[in-house]
């Protein structure tokens, strides 16, 4: 807790600085470019709250959100907002990721896997599709075979 709230506190002092800087007219800094950053720190410290300690692992589904959101939101500032036609199939991903990490670093519920298979796997398969332009008709072969080599090859009963 104690390093959570040094972190944070460091993190307040910072953006306390950037601003005061700015508004003296010390720094020019474009804040309408950096607006991401207000998605992806926040879920930084959560991620850096719960490995260092004195958090529960289901801090660890919002923070794999904040991150993978705050990156497409930045990702669209660079490149041009006609790439969120491209970029929008990390939206379920980004869930799915937060939900993976708390699979991985929780109790290893295996009921999390379920989600985490189908937004996964639609955000795979829409990013394929989009980027790629391969139609249906070669997509869903593909998913179909993937899912019997699953099938097939999973040890569990």
């Amino acid at each position: 807790m104690k390093n959570s709230r040094m972190v944070f506190g460091t993190f307040i002092i910072l953006i306390g600085l950037v601003l005061l800087f700015e508004n003296l007219g010390l720094i020019d800094i474009d804040l309408s470019l950096l607006w991401p950053l207000f998605l992806i720190v926040p879920g930084l410290a959560l991620e850096i709250g719960y490995f260092a300690g004195g958090r529960d692992a289901g801090v660890l589904v919002p923070a794999g959100m904040l991150i993978t959101y705050g990156l497409v939101f930045l990702a669209n500032i660079i490149w041009g907002w006609h790439s969120m036609s491209y970029l929008w199939p990390f939206f379920p991903l980004g869930v799915a990721i937060g939900l993976l990490q708390l699979y991985l670093f929780g109790r290893r519920d295996s009921a999390l896997l379920v989600p985490i298979a189908i937004l996964g796997g639609f955000s795979a398969v829409a990013f394929l599709r989009i980027n790629t332009g391969l139609g249906w008709d070669t997509v869903f072969p593909v998913m179909l075979i993937v899912f019997g080599i699953l099938l097939i090859f999973n040890r569990n009963k």
